[in-house]
């Protein structure tokens, strides 16, 4: 075999491992409960802020720790403990992701994305007329 189809084959073997694990350590959308259920298994839980409870981050203790309670989409509420600091504009955002695993202090969040309304249109639809 010449050196150039052993180094190919090399190649391809790596391209083929990288893939395999990505897709192995994606995680999946779900609710509280079905993060509840798989405590092991990282999910992306959508929903939405308590507004009616305390949010607490206090950067002189913990800089890397914000706590808040949020709706998922099927209406069950779990408490939140992100292990970054507090998002800017996070009171406005109009839904949230978080990424993460379930426990029994709660949610275990390491990341967050929030869907803010937009500055175009102040947060509000646009109304369209049909002629």
């Amino acid at each position: 075999m010449k050196r150039i189809h052993i180094i190919g084959i090399i190649i391809i073997a790596i391209a083929i491992g990288a893939i395999m694990t990505t897709l192995s350590s994606s995680s999946t959308y779900a609710s509280f409960k079905e993060a509840v259920k798989n405590p092991d298994d990282q999910f992306h839980v959508v929903g939405k802020l308590d507004k009616n409870k305390e949010t607490v981050y206090n950067p002189q203790v913990d800089p890397n720790l914000f706590v808040f309670y949020m709706v998922d989409n099927e209406g069950t509420e779990k408490k939140v403990l992100l292990h970054k600091s507090k998002p800017q504009d996070f009171e406005h955002s109009e839904q949230i992701v978080i990424i993460g695993k379930c426990n029994d202090n709660g949610f275990e969040a390491d990341d967050i994305l929030m869907k803010c309304p937009s500055k175009y249109n102040d947060g509000k639809p646009r109304e369209t007329v049909n002629k």
